[in-house]
C-alpha cells in the first residue's frame, strides 16, 4: 500500500469509531462542562497530548480549563470537573488522580476504550471509545495502525465535537474564540 493509501485506510477506521459513539453520555460531558466551575483534564503519554488540546479548546471558549501537573493549574474544588484520558483506563497515576478527585466531591469523567476499567468504574461519566487496545489484544475493534493511535485520533476527535457542541450551546463562533487565542507568538 502506499503512504497516501493508508490515510484513506485511517479515516475508514475512525469512521468506523465515531460510529459507535454515545451520544448520550457524550451529552453529560458537555452538559458536565457547562455547569462546572473549572474544568482539569489528565492523561499520559500521546493520550495527554490530547487532553491537553481539549483543555486549550476551552480556554479559547473562555472557561477556566487546566491541564493537571501544570505549574499554573489550580487546586481541584467539589464543584469543579475533572476529565481524563486513558485508552486502557488501568494508568496508575490516573488512578490516584481521580480517587482523589472523588474525594474531593468533583465530576470525573473518564474516555477510555474499558468502560469496566478501573477508571471507568470510578467514573461518574464514562465515555468509551471503542478502538483497539495498545496491544491488539482482547480488543473490540482492530485497527491497522500501530498501538493506541486510533483511540488517539479519535479521542481528539471527540474533544473536538464536544467543543462544537458547546459553541453550539453558548452561542460562540471562531472569531470570538479568537479574542483569548495566544498573541506572543
Amino acid at each position: 500500500m502506499q503512504t497516501t493509501q493508508y490515510i484513506s485506510s485511517i479515516l475508514q477506521e475512525l469512521e468506523r469509531t465515531a460510529q459507535k459513539l454515545n451520544n448520550q453520555d457524550a451529552e453529560k460531558l458537555v452538559d458536565g462542562i457547562l455547569e462546572a466551575k473549572k474544568v482539569l483534564v489528565a492523561g499520559a503519554g500521546r493520550s495527554g497530548f490530547m487532553v491537553k488540546s481539549f483543555a486549550m479548546r476551552m480556554m479559547h471558549m473562555g472557561l477556566d480549563s487546566y491541564v493537571v501537573g501544570e505549574t499554573v493549574t489550580p487546586n481541584l474544588e467539589h464543584n469543579d470537573i475533572f476529565i481524563i484520558g486513558s485508552g486502557s483506563g488501568e494508568t496508575k497515576s490516573l488512578i490516584s488522580m481521580a480517587e482523589k478527585a472523588k474525594s474531593i466531591g468533583a465530576a470525573t469523567v473518564v474516555v477510555t476504550i474499558n468502560p469496566t476499567s478501573t477508571l471507568g468504574q470510578m467514573a461518574d461519566i464514562v465515555i468509551e471509545i471503542p478502538a483497539q487496545t495498545k496491544s491488539g489484544e482482547n480488543s473490540r475493534a482492530q485497527s491497522i495502525q500501530p498501538m493506541g493511535s486510533l483511540f488517539e485520533q479519535s479521542l481528539l476527535l471527540f474533544f473536538d465535537a464536544v467543543i462544537l457542541r458547546f459553541m453550539e450551546k453558548k452561542g460562540l463562533d471562531t472569531q470570538t474564540m479568537y479574542g483569548k487565542h495566544a498573541n506572543l507568538e
